[in-house]
């Protein structure tokens, strides 16, 4: 049997990854994050307890990552869903029903999420964050923004400040009230997007998380 290729190892690597990060969002959406070890991720994954460190830095690093990159492949759900739109301010209406429809359906998740970015270690600049922050940026610039640079932090942070807003426990804010506001202050008609009489009742969260990861079987090597 021929060496493995440069090109499937790459890509073996590749779905390695993917299975932590699959992980270890449904991990701590089932039992939140103190109640997940690096062992539990790992067991889950189906891989080997030191190739996470391959990877990420620790388990802090690697939640975030894991989370943005639901984040990030839920945006891109909904901005891509039919009907198709370019009109931005459909774009925008659906970004914003994105990211507090997660904060409805995942709130351990989101709650652990928006702790973590307050730790020492901060906001995880990785490669799922940069997708999910270009998805933004360019719901920005197709809503009309003059000046992205200045515009896309706004946006940022009143998405966080929404999402914190309707998780704080004890008194959490109302998810259609919170709609309501960045509404106005897009000036988007309520109409637009997923308004949430038009939803589920209880939500619309899917326990199978496996269409946001690149999990599926491994390639076949042709030189074997």
């Amino acid at each position: 049997m021929s060496p493995r290729s440069a090109s499937v190892n790459e890509e073996l690597r590749r779905r390695s990854r993917e299975r932590l990060l699959q992980a270890a969002v449904e991990l701590v959406n089932e039992r939140g994050y103190e109640a997940t070890t690096l062992g539990d991720i790992t067991d889950r994954a189906g891989s080997a307890r030191g190739l996470v460190s391959y990877y990420f830095p620790g388990k802090r690093q690697l939640v975030q990552s894991a989370v943005h990159r639901l984040m990030h492949r839920t945006l891109e759900e909904a901005l891509e869903r039919e009907p198709h739109t370019e009109d931005g301010r459909e774009r925008m209406a659906r970004a914003i029903d994105a990211i507090l429809g997660l904060a409805r359906d995942r709130p351990v998740l989101m709650r652990q999420h928006m702790a973590g970015i307050l730790q020492a270690e901060g906001f995880v600049q990785c490669p799922e964050q940069q997708r999910l922050s270009q998805l933004l940026r360019d719901t920005v610039a197709r809503h009309g923004s003059q000046d992205v640079d200045t515009d896309y932090p706004i946006l940022r942070a009143l998405l966080m400040g929404a999402v914190y807003a309707a998780l704080v426990p004890g008194v959490p804010m109302p998810i259609p009230a919170l709609r309501a506001e960045l509404f106005k202050r897009y000036r988007l008609d309520w109409e637009m997007g997923l308004p949430p009489d038009t939803q589920t009742p209880g939500g619309t969260c899917d326990t199978d998380l496996s269409r946001f990861f690149a999990t599926d079987q491994r390639p076949q090597d042709p030189s074997t």
